[in-house]
């Protein structure tokens, strides 16, 4: 019997030296190809934009261009984003009236809301001063008050992640990662922040109504300024924020300084043009509630402060746009409770579902 045991057990011994000493199976190989399906963008009630046929949206460029619109990396010291500047809160604006770079500086201008920029026909940023999207996206990480990077640098710190160079595969077909190929994948990941689901849009399709303060409102805006007629005069805001992403595709003097008060001369530092002097891009009211402060200098914290100052801050100068130069004297004669219903209205082109859409946050 105990010679049974002993021959038992080291049969045993045996078979667990041997499994012992068998080696692990290697790991499997992750094999990433290129993959061009098309990204579906989904628009609602609004055309179909006009996407350049060069950067046509995909879904693993529109991931990287995600990846790389939350990654610090961009930056100088690894602190700031994109995102630190155009929150998905804030309806990718900032809440700061100028963003802080990462040495402690802030900036120009106030953060602009980055949202259904695949209407946008005009150039980019507040002067209009990169030709497109692409141009765009670049420039904030050398500015030495953004993100103060040099873009050589990205591109070595993206090509020692295999996670990005594997995205560069799946995006472009092979891993080469450039400051081009960055610029289309940021551009479109820009270009799939889609705005289209206000309580107004819902209005529109006969699946709401509005209450009749916000109705008074949408009577308002859209109805024209008239002198003569003072009970049926309206606040004329369509004649710049129309169409439906409520805005022009211009640019504008809105009358917020004097030509002896005017500090930023805005598009004419672009074009050299005196005529553009003090003239700024006008901007689209959708998720206006989310994107305060106001103005290309932040300077209305509330949308009851921009009311008024079209009603009666208007300030008169060279370039002032003729429409509001008409009213400038008079103002829009406004009550009190005409322009509570104008800010009711404008809070009905809010989107909820922008600021908690997961296709626009952080992929990490």
């Amino acid at each position: 019997m105990r010679t049974s045991k002993l021959w038992i057990w080291g049969i045993l011994g045996i078979l667990m030296l041997q499994t012992a000493c068998k080696k692990d199976p290697p790991p499997e190989t992750v094999v990433v190809t290129y993959d061009d399906t098309p990204y579906q963008l989904a628009y609602g009630d609004f055309p179909p934009p006009p996407i350049p046929d060069d950067n046509q949206l995909t879904r693993q460029g529109v991931q990287l261009g995600r990846m790389l619109f939350y990654d610090t990396r961009l930056s100088l010291d690894g602190s700031q984003s994109c995102a630190s500047c155009h929150l998905q809160d804030y309806g990718f604006s900032d809440s700061a009236r100028f963003s802080i770079g990462v040495e402690g500086l802030p900036g120009k201008r106030q953060a602009m809301a980055a949202v259904n920029l695949a209407w946008n026909s005009n150039e980019f940023f507040w002067d209009g001063r990169a030709h497109l999207l692409r141009d765009q996206v670049l420039m904030p990480i050398e500015d030495p008050l953004e993100m103060n990077e040099v873009l050589a640098a990205v591109v070595a710190k993206l090509e020692a992640d295999t996670m990005y160079t594997n995205q560069f595969i799946r995006a472009f077909g092979d891993s080469e990662v450039t400051t081009v190929r960055m610029a289309l994948a940021l551009e479109q990941f820009l270009f799939s922040i889609v705005s289209t689901e206000s309580k107004y849009d819902r209005f529109l399709r006969g699946q709401v109504t509005l209450t009749p303060e916000e109705e008074r409102g949408r009577e308002l805006f859209f109805a024209e300024y008239n002198p003569f007629f003072p009970a049926v005069s309206g606040a004329d805001c369509q004649h710049c924020h129309s169409g439906k992403n409520f805005e022009n595709d211009k640019y504008l003097n809105n009358g917020l300084d004097s030509d002896a008060d005017m500090t930023d001369l805005g598009r004419e530092d672009v074009t050299g043009n005196p005529n553009d002097k003090g003239k700024f891009k006008v901007t689209s009211l959708r998720n206006i509630e989310l994107t305060a402060p106001y103005m290309h200098d932040g300077r209305f914290q509330t949308l009851e402060e921009v009311v008024d100052h079209y009603d009666h801050g208007l300030q008169p100068s060279s370039t002032l746009d003729i429409t509001l130069e008409n009213t400038r004297v008079t103002g829009l004669m406004l009550t009190a409770q005409d322009k509570a219903a104008l800010v009711a209205f404008l809070k009905t082109l809010t989107d909820p579902s922008l600021a908690t859409n997961p296709a626009y946050s952080s992929p990490f």
